[in-house]
């Protein structure tokens, strides 16, 4: 192959990667419409709601709702403006817990309730709160 022909080759070869960018037939960049803006948005805020709702979703029927563990919140009551007193369920006895921004601590242990009177345990764990709120009764 001589000379001119390679350079021929080089010069076609630039010719077709340059491409109709360096001709006069190019074509101008089109400018952004409203309708392709419009559309990126709306995908947008389908792609948010599905992660938003899978969230939601996730946390109403998550594990996290306590299905079938051993340790059940029964019920719990606001005595201070950071503190608690928590009735748990743990095994086959409720714990009366002081929850406080220092820590936990137990207060009191109650057998659990037969399901034959649940009322009564019920009661005796009300009766002691009551007791401990009014300072009439045991201090741990």
């Amino acid at each position: 192959m001589t000379r001119s022909a390679v350079a021929g080759l080089g010069a076609l070869a630039l010719t077709l990667l340059a491409g109709p960018a360096s001709g006069a037939s190019a074509v101008p960049p089109s400018p952004v419409s409203i309708a392709g803006l419009f559309q990126v948005v709306v995908g947008l805020a389908v792609v948010l709601a599905a992660i938003f709702g899978t969230g939601w979703l996730l946390r109403r029927l998550g594990p996290a709702q306590g299905g079938g563990g051993v340790l059940r919140v029964v019920g719990g009551v606001m005595v201070g403006p950071r503190e608690r007193v928590v009735l748990v369920e743990v095994g086959d006895e409720w714990l009366v817990l002081g929850v406080a921004s220092g820590g936990v601590r137990l207060l009191h242990r109650l057998p659990r309730p037969t399901a034959e009177q649940p009322a009564a345990g019920a009661t005796e764990a009300s009766a002691w709160l009551q007791r401990l709120r009014t300072g009439t009764g045991p201090r741990p």
